[in-house]
């Protein structure tokens, strides 16, 4: 008898603690939703720290909304680059990416960024990232090439308009790229005339040498 007392009490201590835990839950998702729904609107009007906070409070409750808090970064990186406002526009990608790892736009937009500040590197590494999540778009492609040319990386940059090429056969731009860069390799690799002889009866020195009156 006192076994199955025993059975029954533990059973029982099981089940309250469970809707306790189930109620806790139904608590906390009520209040995600509201956190959510009232960091939405803030983003709609703009008002992004009290967003951010917001949806902060709202993904810590229930990480669902974890998209909706790294959108809301993106808007207010967007909002900053638009003010010229471009280290804080890149803050707010990187915070972003911290939640979206494999969202490949936000590598671009944060690249575009860095393109304006005339950090090229950064940028070339973003694209690089942007094209390992997304291998088969034209537009990554696009602009690592032009970052390669703009280094003067002729070699890279002709890899990357031939795969443009490859994925879009009539892209106007890669064309005219490749075209320019041929050029530009064909002139590298003639080699420059020799120097003229240096005259004995007139140096280079003496010929600037002022007279006396």
């Amino acid at each position: 008898m006192k076994k199955n007392f025993v059975f029954i009490f533990v059973a029982a201590l099981a089940l309250c603690a469970s809707q306790l835990s189930e109620a806790q839950a139904t608590k906390d998702t009520k209040e995600a939703n509201k956190l959510a729904r009232d960091g939405a609107e803030a983003s709609k009007n703009q008002e992004w720290e009290k967003a951010v906070d917001l949806l902060r409070k709202a993904t810590a409750l229930d990480h669902k909304y974890a998209p909706n808090l790294a959108a809301v970064f993106q808007q207010r990186a967007y909002a900053a680059a638009t003010n010229q406002q471009f280290q804080d526009a890149i803050n707010d990608y990187g915070e972003a990416l911290k939640i979206s790892t494999e969202d490949a736009r936000i590598y671009e937009q944060r690249a575009a960024v860095e393109m304006k500040l005339n950090d090229m590197d950064k940028a070339l590494a973003d694209y690089s990232e942007a094209i390992k999540i997304k291998p088969n778009e034209v537009r990554y492609y696009g602009y690592r090439s032009y970052i390669y040319e703009v280094k003067g990386d002729i070699k890279n940059s002709m890899a990357d308009a031939d795969k443009v090429l490859k994925l879009d056969p009539k892209n106007q731009e890669a064309i005219s790229r490749k075209k320019r860069l041929e050029t530009l390799q064909s002139m590298r690799a003639t080699p420059a005339p020799p120097p003229p002889a240096a005259s004995t009866k007139t140096s280079p020195a003496g010929a600037h040498t002022p007279h006396k009156p």
